[in-house]
């Protein structure tokens, strides 16, 4: 699945889809198309972090906003609910299953790991907190719930795209190429899916976009 392939597949839609579903294919292709030209892994995990939420986030309510990670859980038990192709179970299971585990014992990208090194917790707390998640991913793995499984490993990388974006790491970086390397890499993979199967669902409720497009008047 190809960028110009997606992006054909979008202009002869277009005209017949919400606005707001639009704007979202629009600015998660633009996205992931400057991911694919990055030149280094720290840009392109970026640019493909912006893709996917580019995708996924929505305008609520104050009163009822979502914290950031359970959007996207939300948003990730849609996708699999609607990919009867079983695109994402492949990604999961197949192609990044090995991948997956390692990032799951990896306390690097584990927030509460952070939390006890800056003195926030203790250190019985955050291993507390690191069993009990390895234990809600072990068991997505023994029931192949693949939105369950995937929520954890955003988890994950939610706290990698925080280190990123919040100058929390250094560009270019020896300590954390592996973890960002496969984070990547399923990211690289999933962002076309995610395109694909918003290109194939017009009529399912996505919400509006953040930062609608103003027009000068």
């Amino acid at each position: 699945m190809d960028y110009e392939t997606l992006k054909q597949r979008h202009r002869a839609v277009r005209d017949d889809y919400p606005d707001n579903l639009n704007l979202r294919i629009h600015r998660a292709l633009s996205w992931w198309q400057r991911s694919l030209i990055a030149e280094d892994i720290d840009g392109r995990f970026i640019f493909l972090w912006i893709a996917f939420n580019a995708a996924y986030a929505t305008e609520f309510d104050e009163r009822y906003r979502l914290s950031e990670q359970t959007a996207f859980r939300t948003f990730l038990e849609k996708l699999c609910a609607m990919d009867h192709e079983k695109q994402i179970d492949f990604l999961v299971w197949k192609e990044f299953s090995g991948s997956i585990r390692i990032l799951l014992d990896t306390p690097y990208v584990f927030q509460s790991f952070w939390d006890w090194q800056s003195g926030k917790i203790t250190q019985d707390e955050w291993q507390k907190r690191f069993d009990a998640g390895k234990k809600q991913a072990n068991r997505a793995l023994a029931s192949g719930n693949s939105a369950d499984l995937l929520g954890v490993v955003f988890n994950r990388l939610y706290t990698l795209r925080n280190q990123m974006m919040h100058g929390g790491a250094t560009w270019n970086s020896s300590v954390n190429r592996h973890q960002l390397r496969d984070g990547t890499n399923l990211l690289g993979k999933l962002v076309p899916i995610i395109i694909s199967l918003m290109l194939e669902n017009p009529r399912t409720l996505w919400g509006d976009a953040c930062y609608p497009v103003v027009k000068d008047a």
